[in-house]
């Protein structure tokens, strides 16, 4: 269906593809896996025309193409979901998948015919979507249906799917993975670039490897392990794992009590009362969109609470600004890393004092920057996160979205704070960097620091967490041991089963 040969790109100093071969089976489901910065969406852009190669050749069905953007693609029969939606949140499902290819006329759109011809596509693969609703009131999971409804109502025969599970619930992961199934029976091509080693073995045909802009492996996805294919990406052999010593925790850094949020529909988070103590992780486990985003931004200062009460080491910091809070030793690794955690324009040395930069050493007393402190502290992130590639003065914009999240975790683990509030510490992150996350957050624990983690990947959390609770409907359900309690469980407290 799709073969690349001897595809290059660089850019600037960075090649970010060295001489990529890449053939892909119709009628099959192909997995692209690799380390951040390793190419993969790289190559499948160039696939899509967002880019072009600087030297290599494209086929499709046989036929070489000149690919020269996505129109060009599209018409070839190529569709590409991206990580990052593409949605406009105003507007209704229908208007955004016809958005680009409107039927009618400009004067009268016929949204009618739209309408039918989208409810069809989505009755045929069971993706119960209404074309009418708006995109601001979908879920995430339907949000990603919408997109591939996109690709299809353009009669896409190829579908890239780039992370197409990162903001999944474990749920709505079987019920994806049961959609592209039925579209692989229709005799639909999909690529997967993916970091999951577990939905790459339950979901593909075949799996290609890349490491530092290189293919270094084609397998059958039926002749392979996660240990093998962990090997492959990273180069030596990786920890599927989290290793850790039990918890010795002090005194209560956090105290909510009875805390509400407002949220769009009524209450997002409802009388809702935990500690957190000082060297323990605490977790939260819940479906996305009950609670969690609008608690970890009313802790941050970020919105404010229409009920109960924070307080940090005993202080009541309910009304307290984020900038506040920062000072008080409150660090925060925000869910949406583009929205919240960096400004993708700037580079990364002005990325990396975020937060710190109105402060002595970055400030001086003048009110100038001070470009030393600066370096120092960028070169510092740098090396101990292993941000790649290691170049201060390259747009935020530039990095993969792992090198991203290292960058923010770096920065703020830098403030040692004594209170750490993360949210999807590794949301498409590749799996040698969720390892080195893993790691650092632990150390962070067991420094001294207490830690609430908010994250949608089950196994993470009760991996990491020492306590946990679960969330439902923007209320505490329960707290679980971690290591005694089942995923089944769990679940089912999840959703009220």
């Amino acid at each position: 269906m799709l073969e690349l040969k001897n595809i290059t790109k660089t850019f600037g100093d960075v090649t970010a593809n060295n001489d990529v071969s890449i053939s892909v089976t119709k009628g099959t489901i192909h997995a692209i896996v690799g380390e951040n910065g390793a190419g993969k969406s790289t190559v499948m852009r160039i696939a899509y025309g967002f880019y072009n190669a600087d030297s290599g050749e494209i086929y499709v069905d046989g036929n070489e193409v000149n690919i020269r953007g996505p129109h060009d693609a599209i018409a070839l029969g190529i569709g590409m979901v991206h990580q990052h939606f593409m949605l406009v949140d105003t507007m209704t499902v229908a208007e955004n998948i016809v958005l680009g290819a409107e039927t009618g006329s400009p004067i009268n759109l016929d949204l009618d015919k739209a309408n039918k011809e989208i409810k069809a596509l989505s009755d045929e693969l069971k993706l119960n979507i209404n074309p009418t609703a708006y995109i601001e009131d979908l879920s995430v999971g339907q949000q990603q249906r919408v997109e591939l409804l996109k690709a299809l109502y353009r009669k896409a025969e190829l579908l890239i799917l780039d992370e197409p599970t990162a903001v999944l619930s474990p749920q709505e992961v079987d019920e994806f993975f049961a959609i592209l199934r039925r579209m692989k029976e229709q005799g639909r091509t999909i690529i997967i670039i993916t970091h999951k080693l577990d939905e790459v073995l339950a979901i593909s045909d075949d799996v290609t490897v890349m490491r530092d802009g290189k293919v270094v492996g084609n397998v059958k996805t039926s002749e392979t392990n996660a240990k093998d294919l962990a090997r492959m990406i990273v180069g030596r052999d990786v920890l599927l794992r989290v290793e850790k010593t039990d918890a010795h925790p002090k005194d209560a850094v956090l105290s909510v009590s009875g805390l509400s949020v407002p949220g769009k529909h009524g209450l997002a988070v409802d009388d809702v009362s935990f500690d957190v103590r000082a060297g323990e992780i605490v977790g939260i486990a819940g479906i996305e969109g009950n609670g969690q985003t609008e608690l970890i931004e009313a802790l941050s200062g970020l919105t404010k609470p229409s009920g109960g009460t924070i307080a940090l080491n005993g202080v009541n910091v309910t009304s307290t600004t984020a900038r506040k809070l920062k000072e008080m030793g409150v660090a925060h690794i925000p869910e949406d890393r583009h929205k919240r955690g960096l400004l993708l324009r700037s580079d990364l040395a002005e990325n990396s004092v975020l937060g710190v930069h109105y402060r002595p050493p970055i400030a001086t007393s003048g009110g100038f920057m001070n470009s030393g402190a600066i370096n120092t502290r960028v070169g510092d992130i740098i090396q101990n996160f292993d941000v790649r590639p290691p170049n201060p003065a390259l747009p935020a914009r530039s990095l993969s979205g792992g090198n991203q999240q290292k960058l923010i975790i770096g920065r703020e683990f830098e403030l040692n704070p004594q209170l750490l509030l993360v949210s999807q510490p590794t949301r498409g992150v590749d799996i040698g960097a969720i390892e080195f996350i893993h790691r650092k957050l632990i150390a962070l624990r067991d420094s001294g620091s207490a830690v609430l983690l908010v994250s949608a990947e089950l196994e993470e959390v009760t991996a990491l967490a020492d306590r946990l609770l679960v969330i439902r409907e923007g209320k505490i359900v329960g707290e679980v041991d971690p290591k005694t309690a089942s995923t089944e469980d769990i679940g089912l407290m999840m959703t009220g089963g």
